[in-house]
């Protein structure tokens, strides 16, 4: 008897209190319905092209699967009608507490008859609404329950009926992360909340009450609803289809185990790598600079040049286009998806050996270094190289070799024993130098990869890699890539030569130069004026295939994620064919445009030359302004055999502590007759010319600077004739500029 009376005492005063707080018509500072919605975040974070249409979604919030607001109109009326029969009979009639279920709840609770709870759906609102109200493990308090009466009686009178239907449908949770109708129905039923039929509306309610109950639990009380909307046919096999839904979601944790991507609400998947890299938790919303159609062109088009190759053990690929202007990524493919076996892999930022992609640049920097112009006769015939490493012997792709050929040939045909002496003039330091300041990126010093740095033995990003090509479009003006259509345009800056780069480009678009290696009719011919240049890593592990037009820079990279060789792909097989589609693409509607009808810029002139020897045809050839020839002439057999006599290969040379500074010097001896001797990648001036009877011999006084280092022997075309490295040791003497010159 003393439970029996306690019973009663605390239900009278709990609604007693409850009464004279909501008679008083004190105002609670509950927030509005358009600031729930307006504050109301998705788990979700949506990635829009450049036109605002929606390419990716992808999860940035692992608390919760909240999916974007729904409207009630778009809410399965089934699902209305579920809720409001399980939960609030009365929803339309009372005005935020329903006193005939309180009387109900109380009468029953007096006598420990089980009765449904006398909370409201807008009551229910009030504790989502409210973090104080909000249920925990425990039951609310007594003075809970009255503040979330009140915050309900507020909110009927500020709100409408169908804003508090739809705010409840949007917050309330479900089962483990699952918030809201909208993400309920995606993950359990795989469809958007305005088509749950009422087997579906059933089983979502059912959890409302219960979200950690077992399977048959959940299709009791769906089936018990079900019936109170007169529908008890529906209870048949209820509880297979509640175990199908339950499927969707892991066993142990109720958590949906759809992966961190999301398609869109139509459908589209088109760039969960890009998604990845610019959405956030800060950043839901991100307008790309991507276009929709470029992105499904070009993933399209990987898929089917890769399902081609299939036989060929290739089964990844990746594609970046940029506009040369302004930087905007217009397309960003990170993998062939469902065709990899490590689809989540972004082949567009990972790693790999640049083969010979980084050639032009080496060329760019020769003729800016006034080394060699585009017609300067090279020699590619086997070379042995003495490295600390042992012997480098370069070899041609083809494993055949040229004899002597132009720089233009050289270059466009990628031939790679000339591209190997171009970088013994140069120098692999100062060539790394200019690979950083393209923002490549390598992780090795210069030195470290030595002459091999000439044929792309370093590790590059099809990112920084395409954007490097874009400095070549650009005229050898360099600036990073531009992802949000909000950000503004990244400053630039003047890495190379703006002449030299415009003779690389105008090799790499020469059809006739690319002809040793490649034909004339191949992948790589596009209806536009285009420049481009392909690439093979060692053991055809990767395939590249970049190049520009005057509006737009495309790479390609093709090969496998895991690293596994490809079988019989070369360059215009293997990515080429990719390039050439998307650049049709983008030029589908654009008239052909003749190289011959490109404007020179300043710095460049045009000459008629010819090769002596019919080494090459005779043709119109571009020149820095100084540098032009007319006749071409190949280097005799003792110029060839011309060495530098002092130092010697090898040599180690002391700094003399006793001597001041000011009086030292090592002097540089080697053949003469115009030739001309490079010092660390720096060519040497106001050189001392010995005549004689026998010959000519070249004299230079050079400040002695400790390290090692590189002197090579070059005629005036630029053509190696002999090269020694050396060592200074001995205290530290003070230069100005590195080559010691005064």
């Amino acid at each position: 008897m003393p439970d029996f009376a306690g019973n009663i005492l605390r239900q009278f005063v709990y609604w007693l209190s409850a009464l004279l707080l909501l008679c008083s018509g004190n105002v609670y500072a509950v927030v509005s319905y358009q600031d729930v919605k307006a504050r109301y975040l998705s788990s979700d974070a949506a990635l829009l092209d450049r036109h605002g249409i929606i390419l990716q979604q992808m999860r940035v919030d692992a608390r919760e699967r909240k999916l974007a607001w729904v409207s009630l109109e778009d809410i399965s009326p089934a699902l209305r009608s579920a809720l409001i029969a399980s939960e609030d009979k009365r929803f339309y009639q009372h005005s935020g507490v329903d006193w005939n279920a309180v009387a109900a709840s109380a009468w029953g609770n007096l006598w420990n008859t089980k009765t449904r709870g006398a909370s409201t759906i807008t009551m229910q609102l009030a504790g989502l609404l409210e973090e104080d109200l909000r249920r925990r493990s425990s039951a609310r308090s007594t003075s809970q329950k009255i503040s979330q009466a009140i915050v309900a009686q507020w909110l009927e009178r500020q709100w409408r009926k169908d804003q508090i239907l739809e705010a409840y449908l949007n917050l309330v949770p479900f089962r483990g992360e699952i918030v809201g109708a909208h993400a309920l129905a995606r993950v359990m039923f795989g469809k958007h909340p305005s088509g749950m039929d009422q087997i579906e509306a059933a089983i979502a309610v059912a959890l409302i009450r219960g979200p950690n109950a077992s399977v048959s639990k959940v299709s009791e009380r769906a089936c018990h609803i079900l019936r109170e909307q007169k529908h008890p046919e529906f209870c048949v096999n209820l509880e297979g289809q509640t175990a199908l839904a339950f499927s969707h979601l892991s066993s142990k944790s109720g958590v949906a185990t759809n992966s961190m991507y999301t398609t869109t609400q139509n459908g589209l998947n088109l760039a969960p790598h890009f998604a990845r890299r610019v959405l956030t938790a800060d950043a839901r919303r991100v307008t790309s600079t991507l276009d929709a159609r470029l992105q499904a062109y070009a993933k399209d088009s990987l898929t089917r040049q890769l399902s081609a190759l299939v036989d060929r053990n290739v089964e990844d690929g990746a594609i970046l286009v940029l506009d040369n202007a302004s930087g905007d990524v217009l397309a960003w493919v990170g993998s062939s998806g469902s065709l990899s076996d490590a689809a989540h892999v972004d082949g567009v930022v990972a790693l790999r050996q640049a083969g010979s992609t980084l050639k032009p640049f080496l060329y760019e920097l020769g003729l800016e270094k006034r080394l060699i112009t585009a017609a300067s006769v090279i020699d590619d015939t086997p070379v042995n190289l003495t490295t600390s490493n042992g012997l480098y012997i370069p070899q041609n792709y083809d494993k055949h070799f040229k004899g002597m050929v132009s720089a233009r040939t050289a270059l466009a045909s990628s031939l790679n024993i000339p591209a190997v002496r171009m970088l013994i003039s140069i120098q692999p330091e100062v060539f790394f130098r200019r690979l950083q300041a393209l923002g490549l990126q390598l992780r090795e010093s210069g030195d470290y990869y030595g002459y091999s740095l000439a044929l792309g033995s370093a590790d590059v990003s099809l990112l920084s890699l395409t954007n490097a090509y874009r400095s070549l479009a650009n005229q050898g003006s360099f600036s990073a890539p531009r992802y949000r259509n909000t950000d503004p345009r990244p400053s630039s800056v003047r890495v190379m030569d703006t002449a030299a780069s415009y003779i690389v480009n105008d090799i790499l678009s020469d059809r006739a130069a690319r002809a040793m290696t490649f034909g004339l009719e191949n992948a790589l011919a596009t209806r536009v004026w285009s420049a481009v240049k392909t690439g093979t890593s060692k053991d055809m592990r990767d395939n590249w295939c970049i190049g520009f037009s005057e509006r737009y820079t495309v790479g390609v990279w093709v090969g496998n994620a895991s690293g596994a060789p490809m079988w019989d792909v070369s360059g215009v097989t293997g990515a080429a064919p990719v390039w050439q589609e998307i650049m049709h693409y983008l030029h589908k509607d654009s008239q052909p445009i003749r190289a011959g009808k490109r404007l020179l810029p300043d710095g460049v002139e045009q000459r008629h030359i010819s090769f002596s020897d019919e080494i090459e045809a005779a043709r119109n050839e571009l020149f820095l302004k100084g540098t032009a020839q007319d006749k071409i002439v190949r280097a005799h057999s003792d110029q060839i055999q011309k060495k530098i006599t002092y130092p010697k290969s090898g040599m180690i040379v002391a700094v003399d502590p006793d001597i001041p500074p000011e009086r030292q010097r090592m002097r540089f001896v080697s053949a003469g007759d115009g030739h001309v001797l490079v010092l660390d990648g720096q060519r040497l001036k106001t050189m001392t010319v010995i005549s004689s009877q026998q010959e000519k011999t070249l004299r230079y006084d050079w400040f002695p600077i400790p390290g090692k280092h590189v002197l090579s022997l070059l005629t005036p075309q630029g053509l190696l004739l002999d090269q020694v490295s050396f060592e200074v040791r001995g205290a530290t003497l003070v230069s100005n500029k590195k080559t010691g010159q005064r």
